[in-house]
């Protein structure tokens, strides 16, 4: 698998801030990393002008001297490279983790091709970045992966993980009402008013189902789980149907073992291929017969992200 940057909505977003800031801003970039790390190569922060942060590139134990080194790089304009833990000037600053980290700091970057960058990820493609450690100067790609090659850095931007829930009840809502506090963008589909009304109350996007069935207008690129939370089990059969024929990277089903037997009868007379059934997951989660929705929802998310940790990026 390869390193993506995918910037959290939950912590901020750097690149995001850097364009809204009324001025100079300096971007903040994990250019190297030995041994290990919290974060990753290709991480990112945004120091504004009056040293307030957006993003971290550690555990808390760097970001205010990463902001003093920004300040000055600010003002030289130059850009600068700073060696944290192994192999640092800076004795008297210590990486708990116990490894090595190279900052690269980019003061004024070019918020054309930031901005080039955010519209991309807006829309849901990948893109990469390429910044020349000497130079400070940002060139966006379609193709590539993080690594560092002398002094060429490229990170790549991969779209966030997207939930689409469908379902009724709080084992629906509650799992919406977690990705949302997570930072991961979604939407809740539901027949019931109470449910969408509670994934309202967590600010969750949310969807009113007048039909079975998968929204004809509604898209899902391979970086889309898509999670049914119902008890009435006749909504499924059509909502996978459709779901099927989208790029989802996970498709899967709350219900015991006979629920998911059922279910799959049902697909098979609906004419829905066994390599289609295959790409199903049933019943959901880390934890066996999970028996509340708190539970459940720590447990699919958990599983849809250890599966997402799988996924092959080219």
């Amino acid at each position: 698998m390869n390193t993506a940057f995918h910037p959290s909505p939950t912590g901020g977003d750097p690149i995001r801030a850097i364009l809204d800031a009324p001025g100079p801003c300096v971007l903040a970039v994990i250019a190297g990393v030995e041994g290990p790390s919290y974060r990753p190569l290709g991480a990112m922060m945004a120091v504004m002008t009056d040293g307030s942060r957006i993003g971290t590139l550690s555990s808390g134990c760097i970001e205010a001297d990463i902001a003093l080194h920004a300040g000055e790089a600010l003002a030289a304009k130059t850009p600068r490279l700073i060696r944290y833990g192994m192999g640092s000037p800076f004795a008297d600053i210590e990486l708990p983790c116990g490894g090595g980290l190279d900052i690269l700091l980019v003061p004024h970057p070019d918020k054309d091709a930031l901005d080039q960058v955010a519209q991309l990820t807006a829309s849901r493609a990948t893109c990469c970045m390429q910044i020349d450690i000497e130079s400070g100067v940002i060139i966006v790609q379609d193709q590539g992966t993080t690594a560092r090659d002398g002094q060429k850095l490229m990170v790549r931007f991969d779209p966030a993980i997207r939930f689409l829930i469908f379902g009724k009840g709080p084992e629906a809502s509650t799992f919406a009402a977690l990705v949302q506090s997570a930072g991961y963008p979604n939407l809740l589909l539901s027949p019931d008013t109470e449910t969408l009304q509670a994934g309202n109350a967590a600010s969750c996007q949310t969807r009113h189902m007048t039909q079975q069935g998968f929204p004809e207008d509604l898209q899902a690129d391979d970086r889309t789980a898509i999670v049914l939370f119902f008890h009435d089990h006749d909504w499924e059969p059509p909502i996978m149907q459709g779901a099927l024929q989208t790029d989802a990277f996970y498709i899967g089903s709350q219900g015991s073992q006979r629920a998911r037997d059922n279910r799959i009868a049902t697909l098979k007379a609906m004419g829905v291929s066994a390599a289609d059934i295959a790409r199903l997951r049933g019943p959901v989660g880390l934890i066996p017969s999970a028996r509340d929705a708190g539970t459940l929802a720590v447990s699919v998310l958990a599983e849809v992200l250890a599966v997402a940790m799988q996924m092959p990026r080219t």
